[in-house]
């Protein structure tokens, strides 16, 4: 998963203004092997590899540098140990733990220089499904049939579903991190940049040893945290992971992935996944289509859509509840109908494009064809300084996006919206660089 509060997704692109830290934070981070995401995180690296690359916080985020020290870090751990035995940690367990933390310069160069990197929808789903993720994903499925099996029966998650999650966030198991988390967790909470969050995780680190689950030799994880086969963050694990195997520990750090694929079904669960109903299913959009019913506040049950002219590209799509439609690149891209449990995965990660890579990578898992409708490919992602620029230009004329902030979610869409309708385009909302060529 990813870094909670650090992450939103642009519709139709990844950026690193979404992404940043990395694995199950629950609804904030995540992170595609041992890189955390604002919101989505890839790394554009061979297709047998975790997605790690994708986000990280625009320059214009990062503080400067301020000289540290170990001496530093330890007169900080000083206050920091009083902290955290107010927040109920034993002091033997905080000595234990703690003993020979360093300050990390590696993990403050890594959280530094995080360039701006965005990516189109259509380039990463090229890595995010591809077709050497698709058979390890099959391979993964065949060897941890039984143990899949057993969990989606008890959680009602689909096993591909999970194992989708499991192939994104550490390229099932073979990108799980190799930091030393107690250490970068200190190091960054020291750090001040985010201190309070890092210390929040920091301590929840703590408390997992303190309970029994591992020790600090063997927490290991990202540079920012993220743990384990599906990443989760310290404080989503304390409330989310589950101990399936029944040893006692919920351990999601061996090579046995069965508690951290449990754990990973067990949230989805509880933020609502509904047995049998898909993420979302492939549409073909008619000519003439009413671009503002393109709105994820407007939902129809499937059989409405089509009577609008929205059918399944693979055939007639089954009433598994109310659907809206989502076009992650605009008009001129692939269309889909999403359902509830769309929103769930975002839970996971709230960008759009990893939630389709999930959903797109667990349907091909099951045997289903690749994704049929072309991508706008002649187009490009906005940096995130042409993101603002879009912001800053639309609320000028006229069409206010409540704030100029990099980030293209619900108000921005629907100030790009009103500015089409203005200038006769299709209302589709999508942040394009033409749209920005036509403020301009």
């Amino acid at each position: 998963m990813k870094i909670q509060g650090l992450f939103f997704v642009a519709v139709g692109i990844v950026s690193s203004s979404q992404l940043s830290a990395g694995g199950i934070m629950g609804p904030t981070l995540s992170s595609v092997g041992n890189d955390v995401v604002q919101t989505v995180s890839f790394q554009a690296t061979a297709p047998s590899t975790p997605l790690t690359d994708l986000v990280i916080l625009n320059q214009s985020d990062v503080a400067p540098i301020q000289v540290a020290s170990d001496g530093g870090l330890k007169r900080w751990l000083r206050g920091f140990k009083k902290r955290a035995a107010e927040a109920g940690l034993d002091q033997r367990v905080l000595e234990a733990a703690l003993a020979g933390i360093r300050y990390d310069t590696d993990i403050i160069e890594r959280d530094r220089n995080q360039s701006e990197f965005t990516k189109t929808i259509w380039d990463y789903l090229k890595t995010a499904v591809s077709d050497t993720r698709i058979s390890n994903g099959k391979a993964a499925l065949a060897k941890h049939q039984k143990t899949l099996s057993a969990i989606e029966r008890k959680y009602g998650v689909d096993k591909e579903v999970v194992a989708a999650i499991w192939g994104l966030e550490s390229a099932y198991g073979s990108f799980r991190g190799n930091n030393d988390v107690i250490q970068s967790l200190a190091t960054l909470a020291y750090d001040g940049r985010r201190g309070a969050f890092f210390e929040e995780q920091l301590i929840a680190a703590l408390k997992i040893i303190q309970n029994g689950d591992t020790t600090p030799a063997n927490m290991t994880g990202s540079w920012a945290g993220a743990m384990g086969h599906t990443q989760f963050i310290p404080t989503s694990f304390l409330e989310y992971a589950v101990d399936f195997t029944g040893d006692g520990k919920r351990d999601i750090w061996s090579d046995d992935p069965t508690d951290a694929l449990a754990s990973t079904a067990a949230y989805l669960r509880k933020f609502g996944w509904k047995t049998g109903q898909p993420w979302g299913v492939e549409v073909s959009i008619p000519n003439g289509f009413d671009y503002t019913l393109a709105n994820r506040a407007i939902t129809k049950r499937p059989s409405d859509w089509g009577k609008l002219g929205v059918k399944g590209v693979n055939g007639s799509v089954s009433n598994h509840g109310p659907a809206a439609v989502l076009l992650p690149a605009g008009a001129d891209g692939a269309a889909f109908l999403i359902f509830d449990n769309f929103s769930v995965i975002e839970k996971y990660n709230t960008a759009d494009a990893y939630v389709i890579g999930v959903g797109h990578l667990s349907d091909r898992l099951q045997g289903a064809p690749a994704i049929k409708s072309g991508w706008p490919t002649w187009d490009r992602a906005l940096t995130f300084v042409e993101r603002q620029e879009m912001q800053r230009r639309l609320t000028a004329q006229g069409f206010d996006t409540e704030g100029v902030d990099g980030l293209i979610g619900p108000k921005t869409i629907n100030a790009v919206r009103a500015f089409q309708l203005s200038k006769s385009l299709r209302p589709d909302g999508y942040a394009s660089l033409g749209l920005l060529k036509k403020l301009r």
